[in-house]
């Protein structure tokens, strides 16, 4: 076994634990968080951010009229799943602990895209206040069934006891109904429905008690669903993959699971090997949705888990697929992967790309997945690429900026484990944020907007207009990768000064124990609105600050990002950059 691949093992064992956590222990059911608190006297006001992207790729490779970028969706949108009606796409992805949960964007030709909001956008249907970030929602799937004409989107949710839930809509742009909780363990559900009007769903799950053979063995289990009642029918579970593709092979994490029909005969497609290094995607074929299912000969079809280590513009562990027939009656599948800096980080975290598929011959095969994946496709026949423009999701290099003068938020501003509305309140002003008497570092809601970090050369400028009364209250910027390792760089009070500091939280996986430790801190006067950035370039990063509007003095020197990356700080998400407040900061000047 090759040393990437012990490596895995121990990640994927990681997330085995976790997994076993979520399942088995799900937390108390949580009251519904209050979206009007009492507000503060003294509340920090952000008047404007600027998002500026700059990867070297991007420079590299400009775009011809029929190109386009993958990653279609950079920044952490893991975990994709499409689904089609009409010439109407659906795309969602997972989301975590992040609130509102389970992003939904639609498209009409697969390369530009507009997100139209989130599907757990209610406490009622997503109860994440006491979760680490890594928990919450996992691998939504999303599923158009023509025969009531309704969307069904079914994933796992690893907080407020929830489980296994679907929730449907009519239509996804105007919401969707409160959860139906499913009565299966496992994790990575979908649904299939089929030609005759039967329904199934597919899941990952343990192997049967006493039948697990090595670290990682998992199963993928069918159930056939009963779409009046939106529940599985007892009795009717069935194992139809053991293992993976092969199980003397001792293959780890099958899981992922989609059912498609063609011509006549059914496919299941799934991961294997774990989200990591060894990521890949597996085919099956079988002439009944129940099975049996026999691997496709020519296995994996997707993967990058062969080439050379330092590869230029590397995209490494891509898997967990979907499929859909485009517009130009092609396949194209959907799926997440990572792409690392220069030492091999990842702090952009999982993202999700695209790839065309070519369903010419008997299986299924990601065009161009089986070699080192480049920056550019062609487009469909037809499509224009406004990526960026119009109000659709911007890729490659760009600019965003945000003055917060919008009746409706932007829906890339999120917040974590529970509603921005809690906190948050648009003003004629600019952005206010009441703070929490939590801080950054607990496993409560905190009064904090975040934006996904999309590039690994990047700055993030805001504009504060902040007074603290004392060394509790602490208003600024924050670079998460979760509650326990980030960067907080923002303005407190000690005695009569006011401070600019810059505060590291890190959690050290050997002794098992958290540290915080104040980088720099600076006296600064705040009689005027104060611009705070957060800049990297790779790995390397920088925190600064402007009292004139013009000039930027470095705080800290320059900091590693590595606590950003999933490679050092464990979980699941990308890097998130976060407009932050608190009354609870426990900073030591």
């Amino acid at each position: 076994m090759n040393r990437t691949r012990k490596n895995l093992k121990k990640i994927t064992f990681g997330a085995f634990l976790t997994l076993l956590v979520g399942l088995y222990s799900f937390s108390p059911k949580g009251k519904d968080i209050d979206p009007k608190p009492t507000k503060s006297t003294n509340i920090p006001i952000f008047t404007k951010v600027v998002y500026h992207g700059n990867d070297k790729v991007y420079n590299d490779y400009p775009l011809e009229a029929d190109e386009f970028y993958s990653p279609i969706l950079q920044g952490c949108y893991p975990d994709p799943a499409i689904t089609r009606k009409g010439d109407d796409y659906y795309l969602v992805c997972s989301s975590f602990a992040m609130f509102p949960g389970v992003p939904i964007f639609h498209s009409k030709d697969l390369v530009n895209w507009t997100q139209i909001g989130h599907v757990l956008d209610r406490v009622s249907q997503l109860d994440v206040h006491d979760t680490g970030i890594s928990q919450g929602v996992y691998a939504p799937g999303i599923t158009y069934n023509p025969k009531n004409d309704t969307f069904y989107m079914i994933t796992t949710a690893f907080a407020g006891g929830a489980g296994n839930i679907v929730v449907k809509t009519k239509d996804p742009a105007e919401g969707w109904s409160d959860p139906y909780h499913l009565k299966f363990n496992g994790i990575d559900p979908s649904l299939f429905f089929d030609d005759d009007g039967k329904a199934y769903i597919v899941h990952n799950d343990a192997p049967d008690p006493g039948k697990e053979l090595y670290n990682g063995h998992r199963v993928i289990k069918i159930w056939e669903y009963d779409v009046e009642k939106d529940q599985v029918i007892e009795g009717t579970d069935k194992i139809i993959v053991d293992g993976g593709v092969d199980i003397s092979d001792k293959p780890i994490w099958i899981e992922a699971p989609h059912i498609y029909k063609k011509d006549g005969k059914y496919y299941l497609m799934c991961a294997e090997g774990g989200t990591g290094d060894w990521h890949s995607e597996v085919i099956f074929m079988s002439d009944s949705p129940k099975g049996p299912y026999i691997p496709a000969p020519s296995n994996p079809i997707l993967t990058q888990r062969y080439f050379p280590k330092e590869r230029e513009n590397k995209v490494d562990w891509a898997g967990h697929a979907d499929l859909v027939l485009g517009p130009d009656d092609k396949y194209y599948g959907v799926f997440l992967a990572v792409r690392p800096n220069e030492e091999n980080r990842v702090n952009t975290g999982r993202e999700t790309f695209i790839l065309p598929v070519d369903w010419s011959g008997t299986y299924p095969v990601f065009e161009n997945g089986l070699v080192p994946m480049e920056p550019k496709l062609k487009m469909p026949e037809g499509v224009e690429n406004k990526m960026g423009q119009e109000g659709y999701f911007p890729n490659g290099n760009f600019t965003y900026t945000e003055d917060f003068s919008s009746d409706l938020l932007d829906y890339r501003w999120i917040g974590l484990r529970g509603p921005r509305e809690a906190f948050m309140e648009q003003t004629k002003n600019g952005l206010e944020i009441n703070p929490f008497e939590t801080n950054i570092k607990e496993l409560k809601p905190t009064s904090t907007l975040f934006y996904r970090q999309q590039h690994r050369t990047f700055s993030f400028t805001t504009t504060l207009n902040y007074k603290p009364k004392s060394e509790k209250d602490l208003a600024g910027v924050v670079a998460l990768q979760n509650e326990q390792s980030n960067y907080v760089f923002g303005v407190t009070k000690k005695d009569k000064d006011y401070i600019l500091v810059l505060e590291k939280n890190s959690f050290s996986r050997r002794e098992r124990s958290a540290k915080s430790e104040v980088l720099a801190s600076t006296k600064i006067d705040i009689s005027s609105p104060i611009e705070l950035k957060i800049s990297a370039e790779g790995d390397k990063y920088t925190f600064s600050y402007s009292t004139d509007g013009a000039t930027f003095e470095n705080l800290g020197g320059t900091v590693s990002g590595d606590i950003l990356s999933t490679d050092v700080a464990g979980g699941f998400t990308g890097a998130l950059l976060g407009l932050y407040a608190t009354k609870a900061n426990d900073m030591a000047l």
